[in-house]
């Protein structure tokens, strides 16, 4: 802060004498910030608290924050945890929640961006790789590919693939399946560099890249800077942050930042940092590590009160001294000399020809089939697990029968009340098993422009349907004639209908909850709770309607088991007649011969149901559009959710 008002930027802040000196040097593509700074608003405690769940503390995040680098060059930024390097990354991309609590200046060639610009002009590769793990490396990239760039032939895309490929030494595993923890693909490190040819696709000047060397070993990591160096030094502008960097890697960066609690401690290149420090008195020892060393000292203690007054205190006397330092000087000057630049190229915004939403939706659904498609054992349990339960079932109950006194109304409403509750459960499995690595990946894509979230969820549905509809007509097939339920080819047509509607209902349902709640596990709980809750309420064959309690009444008409259950006891019972056998206990014969026609059953059991048949089944196929509406808006939920955090 002290430094704004040095002699040295005073100097360079001439708007004659800055333009003059600038006008000797070659224009080139740069990127400046100013005086950024972030604060968020936390709450003090948590919600069982009630008194200081509603009261909050603002903590600083970054604090007046300045830099400047050019294109062929690669930044890195380190610190320790906590010392808002990430958060630095997000600021500068755009990608910060609470944009209302973000204060300073990002230039691009000198030009101020706008908040809605900078996705468009800095490509991000994100701490975590976000890639479908049933394609190839190449397979990955051509639909990266045709998200971005429309207007582009077949060959095009396909030079542009095979030429990001060569550049990041992929072209020989461009066969290879990406893979996941479960079966092996590529290595930790082939994946992080698939994750920057993605990025690459889209030509883009400025690269930002979040912790790329995390969870790989040494070799490996120094393999994927020494390849962000050459990528920065063909013309490109590279920012990471990094964790804990080898002293091999000493040289390869053209400039070194360094953070603590949110404050750049040192910004410069390697050899100023060597004499910065020495000239604070902190001499990095031979035959160790400078990053570690410089790390290590500008870091807050905090297992003690007193070590952390004591270390905090050192950092703000180096803080001190580089804002008072003629390196920090030379990149507030840097900056305002780039501001004056008339000679400097427009903004470098990343190539993208955004495609129709229509043509995204189809690139989304070719891609999400191929992955699932790969996925053997997915399959298996998507198209047989409606069987495998038609099957317990099946045995369980062998033939359904026309006496009364051997149950055939309690089978048959048994087997009712299992075709209502089941399916929807098989449908939450699928979603809960197969959704959530779309939906990541989502997440990281839509950050960049590539498309909204909602078109990959409207893709997935519409994937999803024709491995419903056979796994359900399986299913149907088989239980609906091995049981013995009415022979009627039409009303095996209603059956099926009536499975697939709770079926597809319960796999929309659990979308929505997924739209806004991170956890599947909690996800799965929910839906169980639900669809239990509606069986319960809804279906009347635990408790009749009529004899439920007002509130249950209404809340009956709100769940889907209501009606499906109605339809299918209408479609079983109507028009079949029973028989009475013989019993041992004349009163037990009584009692089970109340019912000498299904019909009576429906009219004591389901008054109104025969009048309302047709209705019922509307109001069912009614939930399908009415879920994948509330779907996309809970992902549109899910965008603000993320955008605060």
């Amino acid at each position: 802060m002290s430094g704004r008002g040095s002699p040295a930027l005073e100097r360079s802040s001439g708007g004659g004498q800055t333009c003059q000196v600038k006008a000797l040097v070659q224009p080139s593509d740069s990127i400046s910030v100013r005086g950024v700074s972030y604060t968020v608003r936390e709450r003090v405690g948590p919600w069982w608290n009630v008194s200081l769940y509603h009261k909050k503390w603002t903590r600083q995040i970054l604090k007046d924050v300045s830099f400047h680098v050019e294109s062929g060059q690669i930044m890195g930024i380190l610190g320790n945890s906590g010392s808002g390097k990430t958060t630095l990354l997000d600021a500068i991309s755009g990608r910060l929640g609470h944009k209302e609590n973000f204060f300073g200046e990002v230039y691009v060639n000198g030009r101020q961006l706008k908040r809605e610009q900078f996705r468009d002009c800095f490509s991000y590769v994100p701490q975590n790789d976000t890639l479908l793990s049933f394609l190839t490396i190449q397979e990955s990239l051509t639909y990266t590919a045709l998200l971005t760039l429309q207007k582009c032939s077949n060959d095009i895309i396909k030079k542009k693939v095979d030429a990001v490929m060569a550049e990041l030494s992929l072209s020989h595993i461009a066969g290879k399946i990406i893979g996941s923890r479960i079966f092996v693909g590529i290595s930790g490190g082939e994946r992080r560099r698939v994750s920057i040819a993605a990025q690459l696709l889209q030509d883009p000047k400025v690269m930002l890249l979040d912790e790329p060397t995390t969870g790989l070993d040494c070799l490996t990591a120094n393999h994927i800077v020494s390849l962000l160096s050459e990528l920065a030094h063909r013309d490109r502008i590279v920012i990471i942050t990094i964790h804990q960097p080898r002293s091999e890697l000493f040289r390869l960066f053209d400039k070194i930042a360094i953070m603590s609690f949110g404050e750049m401690v040192f910004c410069g290149n390697p050899m100023e940092m060597i004499t910065f420090f020495s000239d604070c008195g902190y001499s990095c020892p031979e035959q160790s590590n400078p990053f570690d060393f410089y790390v290590d000292l500008t870091s807050v203690d905090t297992r003690s009160k007193k070590r952390e007054l004591e270390t905090y205190s050192r950092v703000q006397v180096i803080v001190s001294a580089y804002k008072n330092s003629e390196i920090f000087s030379k990149v507030l000057a840097a900056i305002e000399r780039t501001k004056c630049m008339k000679e400097l190229p427009p903004i470098p915004f990343k190539n993208k020809d955004s495609p129709s939403a229509f043509y995204k939706l189809w690139i989304l659904l070719r891609r999400t089939t191929r992955n699932f498609s790969r996925d053997k054992m997915g399959l298996i349990m998507r198209l047989l697990q409606n069987l495998l339960f038609g099957l317990f079932v099946a045995f369980f109950l062998l033939r359904l029968r026309s006496d009364l006194v051997k149950g055939a109304v309690q089978d048959r409403v048994g087997l009712v009340y299992q075709c209502v509750s089941a399916p929807p459960y098989t449908g939450m499995l699928n979603a809960v098993a197969l959704f959530p690595p779309l939906r990541a990946i989502s997440d990281q894509e839509s950050k960049d422009g590539l498309y909204k979230k909602w078109q990959m969820l409207l893709a997935y549905i519409v994937h999803f349907l024709p491995f419903s509809v056979i796994s359900v007509a399986i299913f149907s097939t088989f239980i609906y004639w091995t049981v013995g339920l009415y022979p009627d080819a039409s009303r095996f047509g209603i059956f099926f209908a009536v499975v697939l509607a709770s079926h597809i209902i319960g796999e929309l349902l659990t979308l929505v909850i997924l739209g806004v709640v991170q956890n599947p596990n909690i996800v799965q709980s929910g839906v169980v709770l639900l669809n239990s809750a509606g069986v319960i309420v809804g279906t009347g064959l635990v408790r009749t309607i009529e004899e439920m309690p007002t509130p249950f009444k209404i809340l009956s008409y709100l769940t889907f088991q209501k009606y499906s259950s109605e339809v299918l006891i209408v479609n079983e019972f109507h028009g079949l007649n029973f028989t009475c056998g013989k019993s041992n206990s004349s009163t037990a014969s009584s009692a089970a011969c109340v019912f000498s026609q299904g019909v009576q059953f429906i009219e004591k059991n389901f008054p109104g149901a025969l009048s309302r048949f047709t209705i019922d089944f509307l109001i069912l196929y009614a939930f399908l559009p009415a879920l994948a509406i509330i779907a996309i808006l809970s992902f549109k939920i899910r965008d603000r959710i993320i955008g605060r955090q």
